[in-house]
């Protein structure tokens, strides 16, 4: 009850806040700058031998054993879960439309995709509009701050990494697999497979090629994050990925990017999907932004 009354506190806090949304979105100038590039070469090079030893090495093990139309429902089954969050952080950024379809998609899925392990939504023309509390900082005009390379979570900003930590109090998926009463244990079977999916998207989509074929994977990875997640913000994925659809009937636009992703083990998802990604090389162009600001 606790749990339900809050979100919907956040609901009702949303939908006063949405009439006076700042038009002004926060910009990303301090993180290209990455200040902080010695501490987050370092985490970077962690994060990837523990990807190394232990995340891929399972993940192989589970794209033997398990086919892929199951693994296609599992990788659906999280992407559905995160509707409710992406609805709430629509509705904080007063975006109705786009929570309009956090509703219809989760309601369609939830039933006729048989608990969201089918993407029938997307079959019915019913677009992914995934947003995250990241996001919504970055709509009331909050700057990123210094790019940070979190341990085990992967790529971030100041500003998403607080984003990241306030899901867990404000997503009713987070919340509930906390706080449903659910058979012991799984809490850390729901996250260790949602990690296995994530990471079987990234092998799919090519991503380890992709950071393969760079000079430098640390900054092919920033720059691959800062880019996507500009993109994000101004809700222009579909204008920014040049990636295909994922054979899971996923837009590969709307999903994780999986360079900065494989920097960490896969955790870090600021859809909260799970959702195969797609490679995107970082180019020299940047996403228009509707007006510039001053760090």
């Amino acid at each position: 009850m606790r749990s339900s009354a809050r979100i919907a506190g956040v609901a009702a806090l949303g939908l006063l806040l949405s009439a006076c949304t700042s038009t002004r979105v926060g910009t990303d100038r301090l993180a290209e700058k990455d200040p902080l590039e010695g501490f987050n070469r370092a985490v970077f090079s962690v994060n990837r031998g523990a990807d190394k030893i232990l995340v891929k090495p399972v993940t192989q093990v589970y794209r033997g054993v398990t086919p892929k139309p199951a693994r296609d429902g599992i990788r659906n089954f999280f992407a559905n879960v995160s509707e409710p969050f992406s609805f709430i952080n629509n509705i904080l950024q007063g975006k109705g439309d786009r929570a309009v379809r956090n509703v219809g998609r989760f309601l369609v899925n939830s039933t006729i995709g048989v608990a969201g392990l089918f993407d029938q939504a997307s079959r019915m023309g019913i677009k992914r509009a995934d947003e995250d509390f990241g996001q919504t900082l970055a709509a009331w005009g909050a700057n990123g701050g210094p790019y940070l390379m979190l341990p085990l979570l992967g790529p971030s900003t100041l500003r998403d990494g607080v984003g990241t930590g306030s899901s867990w109090f404000l997503d009713p998926y987070r919340v509930c697999t906390r706080e449903c009463d659910l058979p012991k244990g799984s809490q850390l079977a729901l996250t260790a497979s949602q990690v296995i999916s994530i990471r079987d998207g990234l092998i799919e989509s090519g991503a380890d090629n992709f950071l393969a074929s760079t000079l430098d994977p640390y900054a092919a990875t920033r720059s691959a994050y800062l880019q996507r997640r500009r993109a994000e913000i101004l809700d222009q994925e579909n204008n920014f990925s040049a990636g295909a659809d994922t054979d899971a009937g996923i837009p590969a636009s709307d999903a994780i990017g999986a360079a900065d992703a494989d920097a960490g083990l896969g955790i870090a998802d600021p859809a909260g999907d799970g959702a195969a990604p797609t490679v995107t090389a970082p180019v020299n162009e940047t996403v228009s932004e509707p007006e510039k600001q001053p760090d």
